[in-house]
């Protein structure tokens, strides 16, 4: 009897390609629907400039929405069920995400976004090129990196732990190394990089260049460009596709109906593909694919860091399938 997508722990081989194309899948389900039901509402809600500024330190306080989560996974559901996570892989694989979401703000805050009321912050400016930003900027990547990462591994170790890899397993231990280039998703970034030009230059009367939305494909497909192979078998698709919705579900009630009506933050149209949700405040699409690439992104790189971490092989060995020289010389005698 061959295991299908819906067999516990036996998803392997073709069965994994298939439950990941069904994550897609799943996704336009709801989001073909969505996107027509929101493309017919022709005017934005209004604010008034008064109750927008009135909402201090909402900013600040809305990132509880990704707190609130870290906290109760780290020091209630994980230790109620005795799990045992690899802290190394966590702190790692935040090493390796959180700069990439800093860099944002570092280099393109200035280029991408706007922060017209800076009541709602601490008014405390982080460092960036072009100008400071408020701290919860960097705070808020760091939260919500942080959030997505930890609830994966607690759908992927306890809640859906029957669709999970052993750590100790031969799918995770047995390869000859992680770095496995993955041609599709190198087209397809090309491909969504080059129509993203096209679509702002044919279609978008207003001058400008889609700089968002590229950063935003090279940070999604990047990561999957160069590990996808790897990842593939060993990724929890159930796992990932429930965090994927719990966070676009939380974000976006969180950007439409607070974050751009009231002005916490904002957006420079010159840097954005054209496509803007108009019942969502004039929410740029970018806002919608940010969720996907950060969940998307997050659940290859752990893995991989985790499937490293489980060989007990050196990174360059691991990674570039490049024995050490004492074992080398050790198969050449044999």
């Amino acid at each position: 009897m061959t295991a299908g997508p819906g067999s516990p722990r036996g998803t392997q081989g073709g069965s994994q390609r298939a439950s990941y194309l069904l994550v897609f899948a799943m996704l336009l389900m709801i989001s073909v629907p969505a996107g027509l039901a929101l493309h017919t509402v022709r005017i934005a809600p209004q604010i008034p400039a008064s109750v927008t500024d009135n909402s201090p330190y909402g900013y600040t306080i809305s990132l509880l929405l990704f707190v609130v989560p870290i906290v109760t996974i780290l020091w209630w559901l994980i230790p109620s069920e005795h799990l045992k996570i690899s802290k190394s892989s966590v702190v790692r694989t935040i090493a390796l995400l959180f700069p990439i979401g800093a860099g944002l703000d570092f280099f393109f805050a200035h280029r991408f976004l706007t922060f017209p009321n800076p009541r709602a912050t601490l008014r405390i400016l982080a460092p960036a090129l072009g100008g400071g930003v408020p701290i919860e900027e960097y705070l808020f990547y760091f939260t919500g990196f942080l959030a997505v990462l930890l609830l994966y591994i607690w759908l992927d170790e306890y809640w859906l732990a029957e669709y999970s890899i052993p750590v100790a397993s031969g799918e995770r231990t047995n390869f000859k190394r992680l770095l496995q280039f993955h041609p599709p998703s190198l087209i397809a970034g090309i491909a969504l990089i080059a129509g993203a030009i096209v679509f702002r230059r044919v279609f978008v009367a207003e001058a400008g260049f889609p700089g968002y939305f590229i950063f935003l494909v090279v940070a999604a497909l990047g990561p999957s460009a160069l590990f996808l192979p790897s990842a593939l078998p060993v990724i929890n698709w159930r796992a990932l596709s429930l965090t994927l919705f719990f966070i676009l579900l939380m974000s976006l009630l969180w950007e439409a109906t607070l974050g751009l009506p009231y002005g916490w933050w904002g957006f420079r149209h010159t840097q954005m593909l054209g496509i803007y949700i108009t019942a969502w405040s004039e929410l740029p699409i970018e806002e919608v694919l940010v969720w996907i690439t950060v969940t998307y992104a997050t659940v290859i790189v752990y893995e991989l860091v985790r499937r490293w971490k489980s060989s007990g092989r050196p990174a360059r060995h691991a990674f570039l399938g490049i024995a050490p020289a004492a074992d080398s010389e050790t198969a050449l005698q044999r």
